[in-house]
């Protein structure tokens, strides 16, 4: 044979076996009537994730690859993968089959159905979907679809997720997969049940014996039933099923967590720091570790997350591994239980850690190894709990002299349990969870009677406990709870009950500084003179190791059923009403829906203020400022006003707060900015001295992009940065002063001018308030209020005056009413004012005409001098 003919046939023979090849691997699965379903799938990877289903089937067969077992694991990947398939019922009936991909964490999966040659249907579910709708109530993804006598359908399923992909492959009928799902399904939940039973035992023990041991043993293995049951899908299944993202963030905490408390555990369990100081030091170092790892799981990306959480549990697990025989070897007990129970979970932990990687198949063993592991975990070293338990118990009941003290020792054991259930440790009132019972129950067997839950906070209370220390303020604690009992007592308006070992309930310990009873409206005086002399008293000060302690209480009421029907709401709306309680020692404030600063309306009012923001429906007032050195106007500041187009005048005290509280203030800020400078521009050309104040706010400080808009509309009006100063307050700069004066400087080097508000009226150091870019300091209104009638005061001022100019700032003095102050603070030094004495706030269609006419209004104190001068 010819060179040329021999090549002629090792081409036809190379054509010939690759479509025997291609032939092979688009072979259906075939589905009989009782056979099993070997399932198997070709799959092709898109590398740029972008590949659609019709892309997908013009795909040559030579493009797919074969993967005969069903099962495939590529790890770590930013491809989409696309599986094909099909089946073919050869059998006489209709079958129902499911095709399940075992795998509950793949993030995006679509499975496209064809049926001679044309779509049929598409149904998209995935991990990072919302759990509803799903053919099947199950956590792995699934496919339901019929199939005719002799009818063969293909299915093509893109895969696409963040964490390994790992893609088992299943076909099932209908009736198996169901039955085969019940038994797994009682398998897990069995396993769960098993440690929920542990946790409970180990929080019994710890609320017994105290112990923090069982307390990090109850978290770790919660962490362990988290863990398991969101990498198998019944969390987001059953608690959150329309959170993917949540579901995502429980499954990434639920590693360092468990690994924080087992380390904690170990830690106490095998009593390193006695026995081995070096692996005490390892172990301790891998808790901050643990630590870091959890705040990253919560900011990192999903595969970064999952890869430094594997890595974590390589390193963690290894630890503990050689814990067990470091400690057993020093003669600890414990070492050799903790050894025995450790070995199976290690053992898991590096089987799932290769699976995820994609180091390890697919297999029933790689799969559930760790939860095996762990199970044999938890029941070993909960067996060493009891073993550890067991020996101190018995240490103790030796001690003992016969049966019936061992007795009433387990008898006081369960009455501290129930005490520290229902009652306060230190003060031995009853808490608020016998509180919330005794009101409810109340309510419900007199639902139409009046009733009053009054509530009693003692302010100072954070402030004792740091002056007096923890002891003394407790005895103080316990000694008020006695005078309010006592007083309580004598009140008949004051609802009373019988606790099981017959002890009158009437004060109740709501939280560690208040307190609260239930009053029976209709037995109260008309003027409540007993609960009024009761308050009287309570405001009294309180005498302890020779000092009158001052408490400065604050009460509140709520009545029923008038603001609420049961405890919790009732205990609420108290509480709300003890926050706009009026000012002085007696005063309740009593709840009213009108007051109520957490109504719903005020939570809509912050959508309302975004809208105004975008629509410019807000507006600037402007205030003017007197220099004291030349007598005239020098600048205003701009305070923002809002009329709602429903409520009218909104008070800035209402919306600023919560402008703060949601970011807002960022865009009222640059609103403002923007339509201060503007104005600025328009009142230059008849009045050139004058500047501009804003007030910003500590969000302000921590925005990145403040400093560019300033400068960007400052260009855009071709002003100066000099003209513009920001105004905040002490208390503002000090939230987080590292930052604060990085940014202050910042604005201060373009050379914006910083001013210090409500100087007088916050607890700022000194020592920070001299590193501060400022150019002048703003005195509270406070202490200028009264500065003509109190010697102190001014003695106040004076002071101020001079340490702010010793300090190199100006100093200005805002809520000036009348011009004797006017000129005692000229006389002082002080070298601006503001305040209604100048001028009101105004629009700027008032403020161009008031700047015209000012100086015959406002410039006599300054007549004289003008005359020397």
């Amino acid at each position: 044979m010819t060179p040329s003919n021999l090549l002629r046939l090792s081409f036809f023979i190379v054509c010939c076996f690759t479509w025997t090849l291609a032939q092979a691997q688009s072979q259906p699965i075939t589905v009989t009537e009782s056979s099993p379903i070997q399932a198997q799938f070709e799959y092709w990877e898109d590398p740029q994730a972008g590949a659609n289903l019709s892309h997908v089937r013009n795909l040559p067969d030579s493009a797919w690859q074969l993967e005969p077992s069903g099962n495939a694991t590529f790890g770590n990947t930013p491809s989409a993968y696309w599986l094909r398939f099909a089946v073919q019922n050869t059998g006489p009936e209709t079958v129902n089959l499911i095709a399940e991909l075992a795998y509950s964490q793949l993030d995006d999966v679509i499975f496209h159905v064809i049926a001679d040659q044309e779509p049929t249907r598409t149904f998209k579910t995935g991990d990072g979907r919302p759990f509803y709708p799903r053919q099947v109530d199950h956590p792995n993804m699934l496919l339901r679809t019929k199939l005719a006598p002799e009818q063969t359908k293909t299915v093509y399923v893109r895969i696409k997720t963040a964490g390994p992909t790992i893609l088992p492959l299943r076909l099932w009928r209908e009736a198996e997969f169901f039955s085969a799902a019940t038994h797994k399904q009682k398998l897990h939940f069995f396993y769960y049940g098993c440690l929920t039973v542990i946790i409970l035992i180990n929080l019994a023990v710890f609320l017994t014996l105290r112990e923090r041991l069982y307390l990090y043993y109850a978290i770790a293995i919660s962490g362990y039933l988290l863990f398991f049951a969101s990498i198998k899908g019944y969390s987001f299944q059953l608690l959150y099923p329309q959170a993917p993202m949540l579901h995502a963030k429980a499954m990434l905490a639920s590693m360092p967590v468990l690994a924080l408390f087992s380390l904690l555990f170990c830690r106490s369990f095998l009593r390193t720091s006695s026995h081995s100081p070096r692996l005490d030091l390892a172990i301790r170092v891998m808790i901050g570790f643990e630590v870091i790892n959890f705040i990253a799981a919560m900011g990192l990306d999903y595969n970064a997350a999952v890869r430094l959480s594997s890595i974590s549990a390589l390193a963690f697990f290894s630890l503990l591994f050689l814990a067990g025989p470091i400690t057993w070897a020093a003669g600890v007990r414990a070492g050799a239980f903790f050894t025995v129970a450790w070995t199976p979970l290690t053992v898991g932990v590096l089987a799932l850690a290769g699976r995820a990687l994609g180091f390890l198949p697919t297999n029933f063993m790689t799969e559930h190894a760790m939860q095996i592991g762990s199970g044999l975990e938890a029941f070993i070293l909960t067996l060493a709990l009891a073993d550890r338990l067991y020996h101190e118990r018995e240490d103790k009941i030796t001690a003992q002299a016969n049966s019936l003290r061992q007795e009433k020792a387990r008898n006081d054991a369960r009455q501290e349990l129930t005490e520290a259930m229902t009652h306060d440790p230190v003060t031995g009132l009853p808490n608020r969870n016998r509180f919330e019972w005794m009101v409810n129950k109340q309510l419900a067997e007199d639902p139409h009677g009046n009733y009053m839950v009054g509530v009693a906070r003692i302010t100072r209370l954070d402030e004792i406990n740091r002056t007096l220390g923890l002891s003394r303020s407790e005895r103080l604690l316990r000694r008020l709870a006695e005078q309010m009992t006592v007083m309580a007592t004598q009140l008949p308006e004051v609802h009373r009950v019988l606790d099981d070992q017959g002890r009158t309930e009437c004060v109740y310990q709501l939280s560690g500084d208040c307190f609260g009873i239930l009053v029976h409206a209709d037995k109260t005086a008309s003027d409540q003179e007993g609960l009024n002399q009761a308050l009287g008293l309570l405001s009294l000060p309180m005498p302890l190791d020779n000092l009158a302690i001052e408490l400065h209480p604050k009460f509140g009421a709520a009545r029923y059923p008038e603001h609420g029907e049961n405890a919790a709401l009732l205990i609420r709306n108290a509480h709300v009403g003890m926050e706009i309680a009026p000012r002085g020692l007696l005063a309740t404030g009593f709840y009213s829906p009108d007051l109520d600063i957490y109504s719903e309306g005020r939570l809509t009012l912050i959508s309302d203020l975004r809208e105004a923001i975008q629509n410019d429906q807000t507006n600037l007032y402007y205030q003017p400022k007197l220099s004291l050195v030349t007598g005239r106007v020098i600048g205003v500041e701009a305070l923002i006003r809002w009329h709602h187009p429903e409520r009218g005048w909104v008070n800035p005290a209402d919306f600023i707060p919560l402008a703060e509280e949601t970011g807002v203030i960022n865009q009222l800020t640059r609103w403002a900015v923007e339509r201060g400078v503007r104005d600025l521009a328009s009142l230059l050309g008849d009045h050139p001295g004058l500047g501009l104040s804003i007030n910003i706010s500590a969000r302000d400080l921590s925005s990145h992009s403040l400093k560019g808009h300033i400068e960007s509309v400052l260009s855009q009006h071709q002003m100066h940065a000099q003209r513009l100063t920001l105004e905040l307050t002490e208390t503002a700069a000090m939230e987080d002063p590292e930052k604060g004066l990085l940014a202050l400087k910042s604005l201060a080097d373009s050379g914006i001018g910083i001013s210090i508000d409500d100087f007088g009226s916050g607890y700022s150091s000194l020592s920070y308030l001299k590193e501060l870019p400022a150019t002048e300091i703003k005195l509270d209104r406070a202490l200028v209020t009264d500065v003509c009638a109190s010697d102190s005061s001014k003695v106040i001022i004076e002071t101020a005056i001079n340490m702010v100019h010793g300090l190199g700032y100006s100093v200005i003095a805002e809520g000036v009413e009348d011009e004797a102050t006017a000129r005692l603070l000229k006389e002082l030094g002080c070298d601006k004012l503001q305040g209604y004495w100048l001028g009101h706030p105004m629009p700027l269609a008032d403020l161009k005409p008031w700047l015209g006419s000012y100086p015959e209004a406002i410039q006599g104190i300054f007549q004289a001098e003008t005359v020397n001068k």
